[in-house]
């Protein structure tokens, strides 16, 4: 090989490392971390220097419907699990969830609701109510339980509209963690060797 051919050689395998890094690099690190951070839901926690479990959701366990028996963020539909993109740029990628809720779901955060007051809402609280006395015959004399009082002021309340605020936990899902790092790393460094014939 002469020094033209070696330099033609080099500028041609410099072309390929650039087209790798500002074209195609962005797009396989896009699928990589999509696929990454949909596994974190079928472990019910964001891996980050080792798996972070989510705290359970309350439907867990609770009922016999399906939803009782499904992970923690899943649903039937799995919108929020299927919502994750990415969009490759020149030398970056950008992956995001457009989901609405997805933003209080990774990041956790207060809640605030305000439902109208209706009278199948009242009827549902009667319900809850004396399934929550569990058999008990409440009198002036006894004492109910807590459950049971929530439902019962819901049931009698006056009020047309609700305000209930809750904090939902963080349960991260999508962001940066030391695996897909690591992976994405390796594969940078495969892509480079092939180009470079290392």
């Amino acid at each position: 090989m002469t020094l033209k051919d070696f330099s033609r050689y080099i500028q041609t395998k410099a072309k390929e490392q650039e087209e790798l890094i500002r074209r195609r690099m962005p797009v396989i690190a896009g699928q990589m971390a999509v696929s990454h951070f949909k596994e974190n839901f079928q472990k019910s926690g964001f891996v980050n220097g080792g798996l972070h479990r989510w705290q359970p959701a309350k439907r867990i366990g609770m009922g016999k419907g399906a939803e009782s028996n499904r992970k923690t963020l899943t649903s039937g539909r799995n919108h929020l699990m299927s919502s994750i993109y990415y969009v490759p740029g020149d030398g970056s990628v950008k992956v995001y969830n457009p989901v609405e809720y997805a933003g209080i779901h990774n990041e956790g955060g207060q809640v605030n609701v305000h439902p109208t007051v209706t009278a199948k809402m009242k009827k549902f609280a009667w319900a809850k109510y004396y399934a929550a006395l569990n058999g008990q015959n409440p009198n002036k004399n006894t004492t109910i339980p807590e459950d049971a009082a929530r439902w019962r002021a819901l049931a009698l309340t006056k009020k047309t509209k609700l305000n209930i605020r809750y904090v939902m936990p963080k349960r991260q899902f999508i962001g940066e963690g030391s695996e897909l790092t690591e992976k994405i790393n390796n594969k940078l460094d495969a892509e480079l060797e092939k180009i470079w014939n290392l």
